[in-house]
């Protein structure tokens, strides 16, 4: 990594989502797509001609190999996150890592500690953290606007969207669970960190899997594979309990006969102003003279969008050694929840969370 030089970027997974990722950085010069590789190698090459990548590795470890490139975008399934991210944080390589961070809570923290010894930026790109209304409202939390935030509502319900019914997706060994892992978890990051970032404490949870095992909510995302097979959940609930006596309710489903404009939404409920966000649209919520006082929030028309900004994050964590806002340890706490939830579900009750690593 050369001052003044484009940060040169290996994407390791050409998928839709290493794609998004593609798309994202032809917009931002600071940002070189150096070298792309895929398990499926004709689509990696696709991808190539598509974006005018210079290299075209047959497999990652390849592309972990060469020096030229300074960091890598990890856009593969879930089940191959920590061994990858262990491997490019040991390769030299500051690493941007697909949520969920890992598949598993042991998976993360085999992650933490790799990344601490390689001294690397590691960043999860929640890009819900990134929107405009969620600047918006996090600027007000952090001026005292809305007081002691005490509870929190978030979710992300879909009627009919199961993503590629019979594929990784829908295996838990391979992507560690359904829309819980898969929406849960950013909602759950967006809102700890809108809450200003209280340390969970316990977890109560349920888990159902009542449309998958059936072949019914089928959605339009991935093509099926209808002889594989669905073990995970379809749907998830759960109660979060923080250490400064708040609590964050969680609700996500990939299939679900209710009412639902599919949008993920977070509430804020404060002792002096309340925030709504759902979708693109946004409010911050008052009182004044005993009266409703309410501001509505708007995304720009010619916003640049969430993806640019943390993209441009990611560069300048970078060049400046500081902790990105959606550090390992964000993935860390997001595991951490998950696993309990799962685990709350399994036995009935209520799971306190041990902070291990801190």
């Amino acid at each position: 990594m050369t001052a003044g030089k484009p940060i040169r970027i290996g994407i390791i997974g050409s998928g839709n989502i290493g794609n998004v990722h593609m798309e994202v950085m032809k917009k931002v010069p600071e940002a070189e797509i150096a070298a792309v590789t895929d398990v499926y190698l004709p689509l990696a090459e696709a991808r190539a001609k598509q974006y005018n990548i210079e290299r075209v590795y047959e497999s990652s470890d390849k592309l972990l190999a060469d020096p030229s490139i300074d960091a890598v975008v990890i856009a593969v399934s879930n089940e191959w996150h920590a061994p990858l991210a262990i491997q490019a944080l040991e390769a030299g390589k500051h690493v941007m890592l697909e949520k969920p961070m890992a598949l598993n809570l042991e998976s993360a923290r085999q992650i933490v500690e790799a990344e601490r010894k390689a001294g690397k930026v590691l960043m999860i790109p929640h890009q819900l953290r990134w929107e405009v209304l969620s600047q918006a409202v996090k600027q007000q939390v952090d001026k005292g606007a809305l007081g002691h935030i005490y509870h929190a509502k978030a979710g992300w319900m879909r009627r009919k969207g199961i993503p590629g019914w019979g594929t990784w997706f829908t295996q838990m060994g391979k992507s560690g669970g359904g829309p819980l892992i898969d929406l849960g978890v950013h909602m759950l990051d967006l809102s700890l960190y809108l809450m200003g970032n209280p340390k969970p404490v316990s977890v109560y949870g349920a888990t159902y899997a009542e449309f998958g095992p059936r072949k019914k909510g089928i959605g339009s995302w991935g093509t099926p594979n209808w002889e594989g097979q669905y073990d995970v959940e379809d749907l998830a609930t759960a109660l979060i309990k923080l250490d400064n006596g708040a609590t964050l309710s969680l609700d996500v489903s990939w299939a679900a006969l209710i009412e639902t404009d599919s949008q993920p939404y977070v509430q804020l409920l404060g002792s002096e102003g309340g925030a709504s966000i759902r979708g693109n649209k946004g409010k911050l919520l008052a009182e004044m003279f005993d009266r409703e006082a309410d501001v509505d929030l708007t995304v720009p028309e010619l916003d640049e969008g969430p993806r640019v900004r943390m993209l441009r994050h990611f560069l300048s964590c970078i060049e400046t050694g500081q902790q990105p806002i959606t550090s390992v340890m964000t993935g860390y706490t997001n595991n951490l929840i998950l696993d309990a939830i799962y685990q709350s579900s399994q036995t009935g009750n209520e799971v306190k969370l041990n902070w291990d690593i801190e």
